[in-house]
C-alpha cells in the first residue's frame, strides 16, 4: 500500500498542541511498523516559519504555491484564525478542494475553511469556546460539538487531543485497529474516543458532585446562557422546587444559583473576549446581558476591571513574542 501524504498548513498563532497531537502518531505509526505508512509536509504562506500561539516557531517545507501534492490538507489555525484569512489563502484553499482531495480543519482551521465556503452542506466541529461564533457568524453550517466530524471530503476537529483521537481513528480505517491501538498506548492515551464522545470533562468531574437533580440544573444553565432563565424555569427542568435547588446549591457549591448562573455567563463572556472577534455590545447579548453598560458593570465586579480592558490585556497577551 502506498504511503499517505498529508499537508499541514499553519496560519500564523496556530495551536502547537493541535498540530503535534496530529503528526506525532503518524511518526509513530512508521516507527512501530517498520515502514513508511505515512508522509507529511509544513506548509507556511511563504515557506518561513511559523510562529504558535505559544511563541514557539515551526519550521515549514515549502509556501503554499510550492507544496508538494498530498492526499489530505489538513488547516490548524488558533488563536484570531477569524483575521488570518484572505483572497489568496481562500483561493489556494478551493482550488485544492476542487481537485477532489479531502482537506480538513484542526481546531480554529475550521473557521477558514468556514470563510472559504468549503463546509457549506457538510457537518463540522471547532473547539467548544469557538462553537456559538462559529455558529453565529454561518448560521447555515451544521456545527456539532464532537470531538471530530468525517463528512465525506470534509474533516473537522476540535482541536488538542481530539486531533489524536482523530489520527488514531483515521489509522485505524486505513490500517487496522491494532496498529492504532499500539500507537495510542505509546502516547499513554488509554481510550481511543470515538467522534461523538464529548469535547469537554463532565460537569460532575469538573465540579466534584455526582447529585443528578444539581447536575440537571447545572446543565439546564449551561444550556441557556444568551436568554438566561428564571430560577424557577431551571428547578422545574431540574424537577426540583426553587428551595431545593438553592439549598443543593449552598450545600454542594457553596454558592447560590443566581450567584453561580451569573458567573457561567461572565466566564463565557471572558472566553469571547479573549477570542477577539465580537463586538462587547455583542457578547454582552451572547451572554444574556441585555445592556453593554449592565454587562460592564458586573465584569468589573467579579473580575476587578473592564470588557474593554479585558480585551486589551488578551491583544497584548497574543502579540507577546518569546
Amino acid at each position: 500500500m502506498a504511503a499517505k501524504n498529508y499537508s499541514f498548513f499553519l496560519a500564523p498563532k496556530f495551536s502547537m498542541f493541535a498540530f503535534t497531537s496530529a503528526v506525532d502518531p503518524l511518526y509513530t505509526a512508521n516507527r512501530l511498523s517498520g515502514g513508511r505508512l505515512y508522509g507529511w509536509q509544513v506548509v507556511s504562506r511563504d515557506g518561513g516559519p511559523v510562529t504558535a500561539s505559544n511563541g514557539l516557531p515551526v519550521a515549514a517545507d515549502s509556501s503554499m504555491e510550492d507544496a508538494r501534492d498530498c492526499d489530505t490538507l489538513f488547516v490548524c489555525a488558533g488563536l484570531d484564525a477569524h483575521k488570518q484569512a484572505d483572497r489568496h489563502l481562500t483561493a489556494w484553499l478551493r482550488r485544492f478542494a476542487r481537485r477532489g482531495r479531502a482537506i480538513g480543519g484542526l481546531c480554529s482551521g475550521t473557521r477558514l475553511l468556514a470563510q472559504a465556503g468549503l463546509l457549506d452542506g457538510h457537518r463540522c466541529t471547532i473547539h467548544w469556546e469557538d462553537i456559538q461564533a462559529l455558529c453565529e457568524d454561518f448560521p447555515g453550517l451544521e456545527v456539532t460539538s464532537n470531538l471530530f466530524e468525517i463528512d465525506r471530503k470534509r474533516i473537522t476537529c476540535a482541536g488538542g487531543t481530539a486531533a489524536l483521537d482523530l489520527m488514531l481513528h483515521l489509522m485505524a480505517l486505513a490500517h487496522g485497529a491494532e496498529l492504532a491501538g499500539r500507537v495510542s498506548d505509546q502516547f499513554m492515551h488509554q481510550r481511543i474516543r470515538a467522534a461523538h464522545d464529548h469535547q469537554r470533562m463532565a460537569a460532575h468531574e469538573r465540579l466534584g458532585v455526582r447529585e443528578p437533580k444539581l447536575l440537571a440544573a447545572i446543565r439546564v444553565m449551561e444550556e441557556n446562557l444568551d436568554e438566561p432563565l428564571s430560577l424557577g424555569e431551571i428547578a422545574r427542568r431540574a424537577n426540583l422546587s426553587v428551595r431545593q435547588l438553592e439549598r443543593l446549591f449552598k450545600q454542594r457549591l457553596v454558592c447560590p444559583p443566581s450567584r453561580y448562573y451569573l458567573e457561567l455567563r461572565l466566564h463565557h463572556a471572558r472566553l469571547l473576549l479573549m477570542r477577539g472577534a465580537s463586538s462587547i455590545l455583542a457578547i454582552a447579548l451572547a451572554a444574556g446581558f441585555a445592556s453593554a453598560s449592565h454587562f460592564s458593570r458586573r465584569y468589573r465586579e467579579h473580575f476587578g476591571h473592564s470588557p474593554r480592558e479585558e480585551r486589551g490585556f488578551a491583544s497584548t497577551f497574543r502579540s507577546f513574542d518569546r
